[in-house]
């Protein structure tokens, strides 16, 4: 390759850089321009903290939905990150080769399902199962959850496998020079060592888990409550968005712009988190402390 031809492919790949950065500026910008009149006009802490929602009776609180948005979420995670690590850790360390090359696809084909798929299944078969075992309408956050979770965990099982098989494998000989066993291996040195890519792989998932839409809408039941337990319905922000977008007129419109704002705001909070902790240990790691 001439120099030519290198100072076009940097240009070409630092120009497509530059138009990503402008075009997410310029959606977050159309999204706060359409949402800041309805925060303006019924008061940011009375937006954020209100607990009804009635656009006939011009009340625009979005609280019980973010408990609903966080509950669903966390309550997807708490199933996912087990199952997703045991499985990454079975498939980057201990499962044979021919294994491997069967679930590898499985796993991928799960990624590629749309999520109206996932919808109707929890409609049909996972409702009516909620309903038999447990009672009440059968849409809940603890169904919505069980979909999300198995939404997730081709993203988790992925990238968290990736993350174990790029430890270098000097670590691992060192290990099992020392007299450590496979398992001793994995738990204190291959594990620790690839957290750092573990907690990305959580982040991502937890991302999807937020901006789950359709699925959601299908099993949660989308009642604008605080669930007093995880099988009470719930509606998330996502959810409040594509219900009523299609019909939303006014100061109703710009409320649910504003609900897209505080959705933003809150992934935010969540990711600065995940990445605090991303980045502390791998910092600890980096400095020697497994």
């Amino acid at each position: 390759m001439t120099k030519y031809e290198e100072f076009l492919v940097e240009k070409g790949l630092f120009l497509t850089a530059i138009l990503s950065i402008i075009v997410i500026v310029l959606i977050i910008g159309f999204i706060f321009r359409e949402g800041l009149p309805a925060i303006d006009y019924y008061g940011f802490l009375q937006f954020i903290f209100g607990m009804d929602w009635s656009p006939s009776d011009d009340q625009y609180g979005v609280f019980t939905m973010i408990i609903g948005s966080i509950g669903i979420t966390l309550l997807s995670l708490l199933f996912a990150v087990p199952l997703s690590l045991l499985c990454a850790i079975f498939l980057a360390e201990i499962a044979p080769h021919f294994m491997t090359r069967i679930l590898k696809p499985v796993i991928e084909t799960l990624a590629g399902i749309p999520s109206v798929v996932y919808g109707f299944f929890g409609l049909i078969i996972l409702v009516p199962f909620m309903r038999e075992q447990f009672g009440g309408t059968g849409f809940s956050m603890f169904t919505a959850s069980i979909i999300l979770t198995v939404m997730i965990l081709p993203t988790i099982i992925s990238i968290s496998e990736d993350a174990l098989k790029s430890v270098p494998q000097e670590y691992k000989e060192a290990s099992l020079a020392l007299g450590a066993t496979h398992w001793q291996t994995i738990k204190n040195v291959i594990f620790p060592a690839a957290i750092p890519g573990i907690i990305t792989a959580i982040i991502l998932g937890m991302g999807r888990a937020v901006g789950e839409t359709l699925a959601v809408i299908m099993v949660a039941g989308n009642v604008t409550q605080i669930p007093n337990s995880i099988f009470d319905p719930v509606r998330a922000l996502t959810s409040n968005i594509a219900l009523e977008m299609g019909y939303a007129t006014g100061i109703h419109y710009n409320a649910l712009f504003a609900t897209g704002i505080v959705l933003f705001i809150m992934i935010m909070i969540l990711l600065v988190i995940a990445n605090y902790f991303h980045y502390k240990k791998k910092v600890t790691i980096g400095g020697g402390y497994l």
